[in-house]
């Protein structure tokens, strides 16, 4: 993995927005999907998406949460992102990480707290 490629290619997608934010978000889609790609990068893309295609930024943000090969926080900050675009990818999300026995205690408590949250409104 390229740091500072992945970086450059962020960068790109952020330019590309203020012309052709349909291909900015299938770009920064690809980047927040790609298991190749750092976890904070990959969080990053995720982040800048609910602007340009709420349903594109539903599903880089599942595929974060989901991915075990993500780090614990990476993946509840994702699933964090998720009510204000998609309660139930939200939920998805939430009970990824909740019943995933190797995620810290700590982590799957939150997840879970949100799910509660997401479930209530």
């Amino acid at each position: 993995m390229d740091h500072d490629c992945d970086e450059h290619r962020i960068a790109t997608a952020e330019q590309l927005a203020a012309h052709e934010p349909r291909a900015a978000a299938a770009a920064l889609r690809a980047i927040a999907c790609d298991d190749g790609v750092g976890d904070e990068v990959r969080l990053s893309a995720a982040q800048l998406l609910p602007v340009l295609d709420r349903q594109a930024a539903a599903q880089a943000c599942l595929a974060i949460s989901r991915d075990e090969g993500v780090g614990d926080e990476v993946r509840l900050s994702a699933a964090e992102l998720l009510p204000a675009v998609d309660a139930h990818a939200a939920a998805q999300a939430c009970m990824a990480i909740a019943s995933d026995g190797a995620v810290g205690d700590e982590v799957r408590l939150s997840a879970a707290e949100l799910l509660s949250a997401t479930v209530a409104r």
